[in-house]
């Protein structure tokens, strides 16, 4: 009877430990009803994004008055911004549809990592955009040689470089531990967050590197825009006249929208004096969706030469 019940024992263990192949995405909490609604919500700003990005993108190759660093780092933003909404938009509206909900094991690493890849190289970019700015009105009379296309390629691959090794540390550690149930992922793409709990193994060495590196890559980012937009706003303060001031910081000023954008939500996520599940889906959703969307509206309305690029690029569209 004893040797019985422990094979009964080592069956069911063995059973509980069968790997997982596939998770379930339970979507946005306290959404039940509204799939419909927010498929065309969602699918509106999806399209906003691509359309937006799309021609912010074809306008700085395009235009010869937009081959400038400035541009060329918004170029490469508005590619991100292209791909980072799609990690999760596309999978999310098809089960806001009725499809099915599942991910493979393979799909929600690769979720995880373009995610974290995306999202690190973005905040990288806005880094170097802020150096950019910083060297335009700081330092103007040796602005073209300290920002010279040599410059700005090695920052530019220096920015992938350092995502890509970003993703990959957190992807290796996520996804090296055992997964054997349950599989509900609590929001509507693989995140750190809602993986890690799934795991049937002891994961605070994962929790605890990617939390360091997460914290510290976004601080380290953000302590460095601060610091070029406080020697930005001294040097700005010590223009004698006032449309000297007024058109040094309308040139930073679309930058410094996006930055906050950017970075609101992660600290209102942080800074939460409890933890949230809605609000910690909500977030996600701002910065994935939202954010990407409003870039091209933010660096066009109030800047001149992307109008006028934007002008020419959709003239000859309609003329072709």
């Amino acid at each position: 009877l004893f040797l019985l019940l422990l094979s009964a024992c080592c069956y069911v263990k063995m059973r509980n430990h069968t790997p997982v192949t596939e998770f379930l995405l339970m979507g946005i909490p306290h959404t039940q009803g509204l799939e419909h609604v927010l498929f065309v919500f969602f699918l509106a700003f999806y399209l906003l994004t691509l359309v937006g990005n799309l021609l912010i993108l074809l306008a700085t190759l395009t235009s010869s008055n937009l081959h400038t660093p400035m541009y060329f780092f918004l170029g490469n933003l508005s590619v991100f911004d292209i791909f980072f909404p799609s990690v999760s938009s596309p999978k999310m509206m098809l089960y806001l549809l009725g499809q099915s909900r599942t991910i493979s094991y393979q799909g929600c690493a690769c979720q995880l990592f373009f995610y974290h890849f995306l999202g690190c190289t973005e905040c990288f970019l806005y880094t170097v955009m802020a150096y950019d700015r910083f060297a335009a009105i700081c330092h103007p009379l040796r602005y073209t040689a300290i920002m010279n296309p040599r410059v700005c390629a090695i920052l530019t691959l220096s920015t992938w470089m350092g995502s890509s090794v970003h993703a990959s540390v957190l992807t290796f550690l996520v996804f090296k531990l055992p997964y054997c149930g349950p599989k509900e992922v609590g929001n509507f793409f693989c995140d750190i967050s809602v993986v890690l709990p799934l795991a049937c193994a002891d994961t605070s060495l994962a929790q605890t590197v990617s939390f360091t590196n997460v914290g510290v890559v976004a601080l380290l980012c953000f302590l460095l825009v601060l610091t070029s937009y406080t020697r930005i706003v001294i040097s700005i303060l010590r223009i004698s006249s006032s449309e000297g001031r007024h058109r040094a910081f309308s040139t930073c000023s679309a930058h410094l929208t996006s930055v906050l954008l950017f970075y609101g939500p992660v600290v209102l996520i942080y800074l939460q004096p409890a933890s949230s599940t809605w609000l910690e889906s909500v977030v996600p959703l701002f910065n994935n969706i939202v954010t990407p969307s409003l870039n091209p509206l933010i660096y066009s309305l109030r800047n001149k030469d992307v109008k006028l690029a934007l002008r020419k690029v959709l003239i000859q569209g309609v003329y072709t």
